[in-house]
């Protein structure tokens, strides 16, 4: 499957197809090659050498790694208009994380190479520290205060969107690959927390399974969300 050009819109306005706008973003995709992932796939892997980047076009991925101690630790979440595996290609080193699909996944791959010339033509070292510094913030706004049934109904509907499903209508089911422990580290709040707020948002269609969560009714979710005290 060759997926050139295109791809989800961008709704967060902090992913780097906004930042370098939908021209370089676009002539970027077309110097690549296509793939899609399903969920759960592994995208990218912990301790493999950059030979490339991912573009992803539409769904979402989650950033984990493994610690020394054999645990893993959720980074973060990326959706359409992000790039994955710059780091490790732009200071040749192995990859210090891994990216698993949440979601069905398409993304688009740029070798080393191709990614570097295509960098160097377009002037986009300083727009790439930009991004990854956009992308720390974006982690530490993640993990703030608040409350916790709250934050985490809201960081479901934003997965949703962010995975290209914000106009998934009733009775269409969203599958997410995350577990609790995953979504206690998002909101850095203990796994009996989230537990205890996935079993309040049953009555919204929110349902879990072998490290998966269900959305089944995300406008009912959405709605509820927005009466939710911050």
């Amino acid at each position: 499957m060759n997926d050139r050009v295109g791809g989800a819109p961008d709704p967060s306005g902090r992913t780097l197809r906004r930042l370098v706008g939908d021209t370089v973003w676009t002539e970027m995709l077309e110097q690549s090659f296509g793939r899609r992932h399903p969920v759960g796939d592994t995208l990218l892997r912990q301790g493999e050498p950059g030979t490339h980047v991912l573009a992803l076009r539409s769904g979402v991925a989650k950033v984990i790694r493994r610690e020394r101690s054999g645990e893993l630790t959720l980074l973060a979440f990326r959706g359409p208009g992000e790039l994955l595996g710059e780091v490790a290609v732009l200071d040749d080193d192995v990859r210090s994380a891994s990216v698993q699909a949440i979601s069905q996944c398409s993304v688009a791959v740029l070798s080393k190479t191709e990614f570097l010339r295509f960098a160097t033509d377009h002037d986009l070292f300083p727009v790439l520290v930009r991004y990854a510094l956009g992308r720390l913030r974006e982690s530490d706004r993640a993990r703030g205060g608040g409350d916790s049934l709250a934050r985490l109904a809201a960081s479901l509907v934003n997965l949703a969107d962010i995975s290209g499903h914000s106009a998934l209508s009733p009775g269409r089911r969203l599958e997410l690959a995350l577990t609790r422990d995953e979504l206690a580290q998002h909101l850095r709040v203990s796994r009996n927390t989230v537990t205890a707020c996935l079993s309040e948002l049953e009555s919204l269609h929110v349902h879990t399974g072998r490290k998966r969560i269900f959305i089944d009714d995300l406008p009912a979710l959405r709605q509820a969300t927005a009466g939710l005290p911050g």
